[in-house]
């Protein structure tokens, strides 16, 4: 059984697969302050029912919790083997950056899902803390992308900033005209922001030609998705499969 772990700025996302089945997945707050020790009892909570771990591969953008990881791994893992996606590990994706070590471990885990399930040319798009395209090519490079405020980001600026506005509900409005000002937050975010990447998907196509696929991922894909004319698929596991991927080219290195 491989235990997958995506640390992101808000959220850790953990899932455990059975071969290439995903049995179950869980979504916890992420909170760079907790411990290693407190780490293991939130993650002995969630395995409690579940078959015997045999693997881990773990990329973590939030460099605090990936410190306290390793700590964990160490103390109560070191039994198991375990893959951490960082600069020198072995995930056969060039990147073609100007440098390859700042772009996130787990942009480049995503490049090689979309890849291994769409082929290319591709565009993951990722509904995260910021959202993220990453351009895939035919052969499975990385080409970059672009970086946006998320939308709970977007959110929480507005409520901090403006006097008489407030974080809402992320659902769809009864009409694109907001009747009351909660309905226009809603409209401003959910068909702004499918606005917005279907804007960046149309100017990418203009430099990168057709692609074969549009994939969203991330916590708050699933509202965007259904107003989006240029998402083409809904992978809420992309990252977990990156890294189940991850793991197979790197278990006979480790073992």
């Amino acid at each position: 059984m491989l235990l997958a772990i995506d640390i992101g700025n808000t959220n850790t996302v953990l899932g455990l697969f059975d071969g290439v089945k995903l049995l179950c997945d869980w979504r916890i707050k992420t909170d760079a302050h907790r411990t290693g020790d407190e780490m293991v009892l939130v993650m002995r909570g969630l395995l409690a029912d579940q078959p015997k771990v045999t693997g881990i591969a773990l990329c973590s953008t939030v460099p605090a919790a990936l410190r306290e990881m390793r700590v964990m791994l160490d103390r109560y893992f070191d039994d198991i083997p375990r893959v951490i996606v960082e600069p020198g590990t072995k995930t056969g994706v060039p990147i073609l950056t100007d440098n390859p070590k700042e772009v996130g471990a787990d942009r480049i885990v995503n490049t090689i899902a979309a890849h291994h399930l769409f082929g290319g040319p591709a565009i993951v798009v990722d509904f995260g803390t910021s959202t993220n395209l990453d351009v895939v090519s035919a052969s499975g490079e990385f080409l970059g992308g672009a970086l946006a405020p998320g939308i709970e980001i977007s959110l929480d600026a507005l409520a901090a900033r403006a006097a008489q506005l407030r974080k809402v509900e992320l659902v769809v409005p009864r009409s694109v005209i907001g009747r009351n000002t909660v309905e226009a937050l809603q409209s401003g975010v959910l068909y702004g922001f499918a606005g917005q990447v279907d804007g960046l998907v149309d100017r990418i196509r203009e430099e990168l030609g057709e692609v074969k696929a549009v994939i969203a991922t991330g916590g708050l894909a699933g509202i965007v998705v259904p107003e989006s004319r240029t998402i083409t698929a809904h992978r809420p596991d992309l990252t977990l499969v990156g890294l189940r991927l991850v793991f197979e080219k790197n278990v006979d290195v480790i073992s």
